[in-house]
């Protein structure tokens, strides 16, 4: 074969190969669209879900990532776009427990303890929008977390039946690399969301109704 002949064919299969790899990604960013916002541009909604993240060396402080999301939440509920909070993440983590630091991060920051509801059963972004919807009964919120990561929870959480729009959050003092390292993550990620919508799982961790979500919209 001729040399010019298989540059071209190994081309195309490079395309191909690439077109592959990126279809979920490329779905959730279809899927998603129109329903990622910045701060700036977020609407309202009855709940505020806050994706946990590792925490700080010592589990009593959030790492950037995850101090950026719980600022832009506080920032929703003192402006008056959202009532409660559900914070969902892993209580039993490898870096502490998620949703005890990120609950007192809040309570530390305006948002009054009443309205701050905590999942610690989130173990991964799909099992918050399942439990979100299933075991809290959400319909309608505000999904906080950056911006390479919400076209993938807001695509989970809208095929789950909660009406959602993401918020992206800031990052003060994240290295461009983790950036980076985070994003491109979120291609094996995507084919993971994938698997997890379609095989319609139940949550890792199954639980009975929970009406603290409607307490904490009370009066």
């Amino acid at each position: 074969m001729p040399m010019r002949r298989l540059v071209r064919w190994l081309t195309l299969a490079g395309v191909i190969m690439a077109l592959i790899l990126l279809a979920p990604t490329v779905w959730l960013r279809i899927v998603s669209a129109g329903h990622v916002h910045d701060a700036v541009e977020a609407g309202h909604a009855p709940v505020v879900i806050v994706f946990g993240a590792q925490l700080a060396p010592g589990g009593t402080q959030p790492m950037p990532f995850l101090r950026g999301r719980l600022d832009t939440a506080a920032d929703l509920v003192r402006s008056g776009r959202a009532k409660a909070v559900l914070v969902s993440g892993d209580a039993n983590g490898g870096s502490g427990n998620e949703v005890a630091v990120m609950s007192r991060y809040l309570t530390d920051h305006g948002v009054p303890q009443r309205r701050i509801v905590a999942d610690g059963q989130g173990l991964d972004s799909y099992d918050t929008c399942r439990r979100a919807h299933d075991v809290y009964g959400i319909s309608r919120a505000l999904l906080v977390s950056q911006g390479f990561h919400l076209p993938r929870a807001v695509s989970l959480c809208r095929g789950l039946g909660i009406d959602a729009d993401g918020v992206a959050a800031g990052c003060r003092g994240c290295q461009r690399v983790t950036i980076a390292y985070n994003t491109v993550r979120e291609i094996p990620a995507a084919w993971k969301a994938v698997y997890d919508r379609v095989s319609d799982r139940p949550p890792a961790v199954s639980s009975p109704a929970n009406q603290q979500i409607a307490a904490a919209l009370r009066d």
